[in-house]
């Protein structure tokens, strides 16, 4: 059976995921945690775990039990698609693409080579996923994996049996030899590493990329990187030397299905946005107007692709925009209806310094945009009669607390 990496992102709850999931049930564990310990042995065993790697692991391990409190508290905010892009291809991450891609140019011409994915689409899924790996990202938002599933699995019971099994493999992990119990950070939900894979992706995906003898999606990027790319090739069928497509003006058409050259479009009056001409003009793509009146795109294979890597249409467009973005294109032509600019990173940052200083603390001031920074946003605008109280962090939103 072919390993779908969608279904258990889904499954997964991750803390690097796009939606934020309903409350989960409260705790609800059966039996003391150390007792459950010892009765989830057999099943472990039974699994191919030896007794040396469990008790390694879950010798003198205690519950991280914030997971219930993360579990049934992820907020949750309705965003318009110009405001989940600008939150995603920020000023902020746009910059630290530029930098990875200079302090790792030979690892993405090497992908380049091997598996024929562009650069642009690995820096947008690695900003996208784990905004590049940021150390301060993960000092703030991770903790050890271990201590989180093993609470999830002994008092979880939504989803116990998922979470007995992603507990497993992370043991089957460690066994391998791949990481030790202490290098094993990630979500409070267990994703990991640069790509944030759950470890039955990082057991079923993960390639030995810089040739050390393990696969570690969490030290440097070029496990998760590689993998990430071999993934989109074999899963997506990936096309080297094609672009995932292109913003155009659609001259009042609707999203349309039907497969064709851009040759054709060109013919029915849908043209670059940019004026450009179409660089090769016998692929085929299709047109996807996301909101009537706001930029239009025709999309090749290689966008949906890059969406079996997660089955949204917002998160691949965010993902491509990034990555053409760090090498140097600028914003859509053509504007969203009702929308603003993206903010400046100094911007988002001053937002952050006058929501703190106004008692609704964001957590950081560093410019990056996390669930605390929203959540203050949300907390400030409905306190001060903003509607919609969105945690949006825009220029409407800066100009409040400018305001005073």
């Amino acid at each position: 059976m072919e390993f779908d990496r969608r279904k258990l992102l889904k499954t997964a709850i991750s803390g690097a995921c796009l939606a934020f999931g309903r409350p989960a049930l409260a705790q609800s564990a059966a039996q003391p945690f150390a007792q459950w310990v010892e009765s989830f042995r057999a099943k472990a065993l039974a699994k191919g775990i030896t007794e040396a790697t469990y008790q390694r692991v879950m010798g003198d391990l205690e519950p991280d039990k914030t997971v219930f409190t993360e579990i049934r508290s992820q907020p949750e905010f309705n965003q318009q698609l110009w405001q989940y892009i600008n939150r995603r291809v920020s000023d902020w991450r746009i910059q630290a693409g530029k930098e990875r891609l200079k302090e790792f140019a030979p690892l993405f011409a090497r992908i380049e080579k091997d598996f024929g994915v562009e650069r642009g689409v690995m820096l947008g899924l690695w900003g996208i996923e784990s905004t590049f790996g940021d150390p301060i990202v993960k000092q703030n938002h991770s903790r050890p994996v271990f201590p989180a599933l093993a609470a999830l699995a002994w008092g979880e019971p939504r989803r116990r049996a998922y979470w007995e099994t992603e507990l497993i493999n992370a043991m089957r992990i460690v066994q391998k030899g791949w990481a030790t119990p202490k290098e094993m950070i990630g979500s409070w939900a267990g994703a990991m590493g640069h790509t944030q894979w759950m470890p039955e992706v990082w057991l079923n995906v993960g390639l030995d990329y810089d040739g050390d003898g393990r696969v570690n999606p969490l030290d440097t990027p070029d496990d998760a990187l590689g993998s990430s790319a071999r993934y989109l090739v074999n899963r997506g069928k990936y096309r080297r030397g094609e672009h995932w497509g292109y913003e155009v003006r659609a001259g009042g058409k609707s999203s349309d299905e039907t497969s064709r050259s851009y040759e054709a479009w060109q013919k029915l009056g849908v043209t670059r946005a940019d004026g450009q001409p179409f660089p090769q003009q016998n692929l085929t793509a299709k047109l996807w107007v996301p909101v009537a009146g706001g930029p239009a795109f025709l999309l090749g294979p290689n966008f949906y692709a890059i969406k079996t890597y997660n089955p949204s249409m917002n998160y691949t467009l965010a993902i491509v925009h990034l990555g053409d973005r760090v090498l140097g294109a600028g914003p859509f032509v053509q504007p969203f209806p009702n929308s603003e600019r993206a903010p400046t990173l100094a911007e988002v940052q001053e937002m952050q310094k006058r929501l703190t200083a106004a008692g609704f603390d964001t957590a950081g001031t560093d410019g990056r945009v996390g669930n605390m920074t929203m959540l203050a946003a949300r907390n400030f605008q409905q306190k001060a009669g903003l509607v919609p109280a969105d945690g949006y962090l825009g220029l409407k939103l800066l100009a409040k607390l400018r305001g005073g």
